[in-house]
């Protein structure tokens, strides 16, 4: 009696154990976050925040949670911030409605849009989510084209992404002929995982034996089986159980790959007991290559006298010895039946940075064939996915060769299609493929994917005929030609391909000028035309002569310091500007850094120069502000070159200097300073609104449709205004700025006084002319 109770209590704690909360597996919970970034309007893709997480084996639910703060707290409206979700590379996005270069394929990612005021957040829930790397992307609405000068307070958001997962730690493994028991309720689905190998051509999981716990069996019995993982592009396969059973078949499955099993019950209050089983077809394998690896090794040091079919005598479509180049056609006429598919080796080489290049070991050309399939595999690892996928398939024969045949291609991520011909889609069991077809009179095809996701790319090529018999023509060579480039054809004349990075995370996009747009600025729906180009080089360029004036009146007055200031930032601005030209009106004398850096630090200098020349201050004093200033003004330029203050900090220190020192005049002498009402009305109050307008325009009216001109006015109105301001010549100056002490004629004879050359003033003061 005593065993009995025990042996009941026993079982029952092991059922508790078994069909507790969280069904038959255990769950574990891991939370992932990313630091908040500031989100910018969208012009390019590096005005996207892109984060990147990694998603583990057996995941059971994901659910990532958005949130959007507004930075200040003044009203900057409501703004709309898109959200990107994609699997296995960044997201490919189009928010302006450009056109895409011609032969690139993309799809899409799914997008989120969130209204924000001051503190928004959404959650996305995704079941059963694909395992590896999952890019998240946001930004604000398009920009208006508005240049915000850098330090005004302007509307600023922040996102941040965080992401929660549950996840399985014993996943029961479904063998292949293996049969297992497994039970599921409505709030307890049943998760299992199997692996599918090389080569495996079908798949099939069947569900048999469904009891309700009642033990009665037929109607009550509601499950849904699915296979595979989400992807957001792709979903997986599901299949509605009624009865005592079902199954469901994969054709072309994820090759090397672990697939979730997920049986989920409609049935509520009643917990279900059902067996499931899985196979697996290989349709055909390609013939062992062995361990020996030599003439591997040989083929790549460059031996050349063989071709790409007469030297694979370790492939699947060569049985006999290796012949010379001039003889392919004899060797496939040896063909075993057995042999269903030609695998040939690819050779992966990483040339620089997102830039890969894969090539058939044995030569570029390969020999397709309408009897079998010819296999090229393609590994795109994770550092390889911020770039552009190209292949380009060339047909290597002539016209009166090939016939009406044609050469099918089929590339495919995860698992390839072995199976082509005209009517055959290009799609395996869970994510679909990019279609190609080549003939005599399309000889070449070019297929390019942005971003292309990180997985094992497969190429099927098969030649097919019009009708069942080729004739003649039974082989025929393709070159096709695979690489991974940076941006689309190095993003054109109106273009520069620029390379990001998100933290260790490197990716590339184009940037466009002068009005053109698109993934490879190929867009010119609003281009700018070649004169108005020119235009817009020459008003930036010309406006700058405006500081002759400024130049030719410093020297007039002796204030030749001043005058060299001004000719540098007219030298260093009319080139900056003439090389800052987003079109093909450009002329770049020297680095464009290096111009820039020059453009502002003298546009700086001038303001600063101009301003303590008006405050008459004694020249050792002057002349060492000068020099100081300038040297304050290189550094803050080299730490912020566009920074507001490397321009108000100036500005204010000199107004400082000024108004102290006419201050102090004007105490001294008991009358205002400067005295005379004409100086102010018709020379420092005209100087001062033309400062103030240009500072203006400079600040808040710039825009890139209007940069042209409201820029080139603010170098006008810089310009003028320092004719404006500069002070009358000082009345103990001499010719060209020399100070007293100094007398320069054609016959120099200068004066001693003691230890000292210098000037009897005194006689000069008194002389009567």
């Amino acid at each position: 009696m005593e065993v009995c109770f025990l042996s009941g209590l026993l079982l029952v704690v092991l059922s508790a154990w078994a069909l507790g909360d969280d069904g038959q597996v255990t769950y574990v919970s891991e939370l992932s976050s990313r630091p908040a970034q500031k989100l910018s309007k969208y012009w390019w893709y590096a005005n996207l925040r892109l984060q990147r997480f990694h998603i583990p084996e057996e995941t059971a639910i994901a659910r990532w949670l958005f949130t959007v703060t507004k930075g200040h707290s003044f009203n900057c409206g409501q703004h709309n911030v898109t959200i990107y979700i994609r699997m296995g590379a960044p997201p490919v996005i189009n928010p302006t409605g450009s056109v895409f270069p011609n032969a690139t394929l993309w799809s899409l990612a799914l997008s989120l849009t969130l209204p924000v005021t001051s503190h928004s957040s959404t959650t996305f829930n995704l079941s059963s989510p694909a395992a590896g790397d999952w890019y998240v992307a946001a930004h604000l609405p398009e920009d208006d084209g508005r240049i915000e000068q850098k330090g005004l307070p302007s509307c600023s958001y922040f996102f941040q992404p965080q992401l929660s997962i549950r996840r399985v730690v014993d996943t029961p493994i479904l063998q292949p002929g293996t049969v297992l028991q497994q039970t599921v309720a409505l709030d307890r689905p049943a998760r299992l995982k199997l692996f599918v190998p090389e080569f495996a051509s079908s798949l099939s999981v069947s569900v048999a034996d469904c009891l309700s716990g009642k033990g009665a069996q037929g109607g009550n019995c509601l499950l849904v089986l699915s296979l595979g993982s989400t992807s957001l592009q792709h979903g997986p396969v599901t299949v509605n159980c009624s009865g005592t059973g079902c199954s469901a078949t994969l054709s072309n499955p994820p090759w090397d790959s672990w697939l979730q099993v997920v049986v989920e019950s409609l049935q509520e209050n009643h917990t279900l007991t059902f067996s499931i089983v899985s196979n697996y077809t290989v349709g055909c394998k390609p013939k062992s290559v062995g361990l020996n690896a030599d003439d591997d090794f040989v083929r790549l040091r460059g031996n050349s006298s063989f071709t790409s079919i007469a030297s694979a005598g370790n492939s699947s479509v060569v049985n006999g010895t290796v012949t010379m180049s001039n003889q392919p056609v004899s060797v496939l006429t040896q063909l075993s039946p057995a042999v269903c598919v030609l695998s040939i080796p690819v050779l992966y080489e990483e040339v620089d940075v997102l830039s890969l290049r894969f090539t058939p070991a044995r030569g570029p050309n390969i020999s397709v064939t309408n009897t079998h399939p010819t296999l090229l595999t393609y590994p795109l690892y994770t550092q390889a996915t911020g770039g552009t996928l190209n292949l380009q398939l060339t047909l290597n024969t002539t016209n009166e060769t090939l016939g009406n045949s044609s050469v099918v291609a089929c590339l495919s991520p995860w698992a390839p299609v072995l199976e082509l011909n005209h009517s055959q889609r290009c799609h395996t069991a869970l994510f679909g493929g990019y279609g190609i077809q080549i003939n005599a009179s399309v000889p070449k095809a070019v297929v390019r994917l942005p971003f292309p996701q990180s997985a094992t790319w497969y190429l099927t090529l098969q030649l097919t005929c019009n009708s069942s018999d080729c004739g003649n023509t039974s082989v025929v060579p393709v070159v096709p030609e695979m690489f991974i480039s940076a941006c689309v054809e190095d993003c054109g004349t109106y273009g520069e391909c620029r390379l990001l990075r998100s933290y260790s995370y490197l990716y590339a996009s184009c940037v466009c000028k002068a009005g053109w747009r698109g993934w490879g600025c190929t867009d010119d729906s609003k281009a700018q035309s070649y004169n108005r180009q020119l235009l817009a080089t020459l008003l930036l360029t010309l406006s700058n002569l405006c500081f002759l004036p400024a130049i030719v009146v410093a020297i007039i007055r002796c204030y030749i310091t001043e005058a060299s200031v001004y000719l540098f930032t007219m030298f260093f601005s009319t080139f900056y500007h003439a090389c800052d030209q987003p079109g093909v009106a450009v002329l770049c004398i020297m680095d464009y850094d290096a111009l820039q850096y020059c453009d502002f630090l003298g546009s700086v200098c001038s303001i600063w120069v101009t301003i303590l020349c008006m405050a008459r201050i004694k020249h050792t004093f002057k002349y060492t502000l000068f020099m100081l200033g300038a040297l304050l003004i290189a550094l803050s330029m080299q730490l912020d070159r566009k920074g507001l203050w490397n321009l108000v900090g100036p500005v204010l220190c000199a107004v400082l200097f000024m108004v102290t020192a006419w201050v102090y005049r004007g105490v001294q002498r008991r009358h205002c300073y400067p005295p005379s009402w004409r100086r102010w009305v018709f020379y420092l109050m005209p100087g001062a609104m033309c400062a103030v307008i240009g500072v203006c325009l400079y600040i808040f009216a710039e825009t890139e449709d209007n940069y042209y001109y409201t820029h080139s006015l603010w170098h006008i109105l810089v310009a003028t205004c320092v004719v404006f301001l500069l002070p009358p010549k000082e009345n103990n100056r001499e010719e060209f700025g020399w100070s007293r002490g100094w007398k320069w004629s054609w016959s120099w004879k200068p004066r001693v006084c003691g230890y000292t050359l210098c000037q009897n003033g005194k006689d000069e003061l008194y002389t009567v002319t």
